[in-house]
């Protein structure tokens, strides 16, 4: 190591933003760069820790390219019920490859336990991402088709015992049929409490329900869609996902080693091959839990890859930290 400004670019390489953009003033000395280094740290960190509301705050600055913009927009759930670009609502793939770049990162630098959040934050929307192919959008709120309301349609119906949605769900589905015209905040209390709740319900009403309801009528080739929604629902029940809640005192006390990682995914695999599209996870693809992007793929009907997002932004910042 040369310098210390050697030492900020190896850390830029290692996706370290949030160190880079601390010690810019005091290396750099320059201000406006160390500035303008800052900003696009900032803006990498909140892509790395997949702080999908705030990707937006950054997208004005000039100092980050307009192609990396523009491919965080993508990612990015819209704050407001009319807001444009819909972003993540328009499409969860490019979030999905954004999920997969984050988690072989996370994974090569041993950072297990963001790696397992990673995980858990994929699992629980993956039915939207198998969604997205009957409905044209990722479960866009603003967007929900009229056959959710349907004549006899328990969706969303509060109370009735004949739906198999749980009491959670079942509020879920009643709010999301009515949030796009709810004031701003509640549109943001909404996607912090229940869109999830919404994408679990809306696989059970496809694949799983006991008491079918008109409902799902619309659906265009269901039992394609209700095999990727069993898919979904598997992997979020497998022994990867819920390693991170296995901790006996509660979340954030207990972090998986490498070899617990491997092996409960291993156990996963084994899992998900019974199902129809489960035999995707058996794909050598070089992931580092081989078969995970194939199996995202096939839950969603599309070719899904890690993006490459973040290595740009290094790439940007050793650009900007070289003379």
């Amino acid at each position: 190591m040369q310098s210390a400004q050697d030492l900020l670019v190896a850390l830029a390489r290692r996706y370290s933003f949030g160190d880079v953009g601390a010690l810019a003033p005091a290396v750099l000395g320059n201000p406006v760069r160390a500035a303008q280094v800052a900003a696009v740290c900032e803006f990498g960190q909140r892509l790395l820790t997949l702080d999908a509301e705030d990707f937006a705050s950054e997208l004005d600055v000039p100092t980050i390219p307009a192609d990396l913009r523009r491919r965080a927009r993508a990612c990015h759930m819209p704050q407001t019920p009319k807001e444009q670009p819909r972003g993540a609502l328009d499409s969860l793939r490019p979030a999905y490859a954004l999920l997969l770049e984050v988690i072989k990162v996370r994974w090569e630098q041993r950072e297990l336990s963001a790696m397992m959040a990673a995980l858990h934050i994929a699992a629980e929307y993956l039915p939207l991402l198998a969604f997205e192919t009957a409905l044209g959008h990722a479960g866009d709120p603003a967007r929900w088709p009229d056959g959710l309301r349907a004549p006899g349609s328990r969706f969303g119906v509060l109370g009735d015992r004949d739906c198999d949605h749980t009491r959670a769900e079942q509020s879920a589905a009643e709010r999301t049929l009515r949030v796009a015209i709810e004031p701003s905040a509640g549109w943001r209390a909404y996607f912090d409490r229940q869109h999830s709740q919404v994408a679990g319900a809306l696989a059970t009403c496809v694949s799983r329900c006991r008491n079918p309801c008109p409902a799902m009528d619309w659906v265009p080739g269901r039992e394609n869609l209700a095999q990727r929604c069993r898919t979904a629902l598997t992997f979020a029940e497998t022994p990867l996902v819920r390693l991170r809640h296995a901790a006996p005192v509660g979340h954030g006390f207990g972090v998986p080693s490498p070899e617990e990682v491997l092996d409960a995914w291993q156990r996963s695999r084994a899992a998900l091959d019974k199902n129809g599209v489960g035999h995707q996870v058996t794909r050598r693809d070089g992931f580092p839990l081989a078969g995970l992007p194939s199996l995202f793929s096939a839950i969603a009907g599309a070719e899904l890859r890690p993006a490459e997002l973040l290595a740009d932004v290094s790439a940007h910042v050793v650009s900007l930290l070289k003379p």
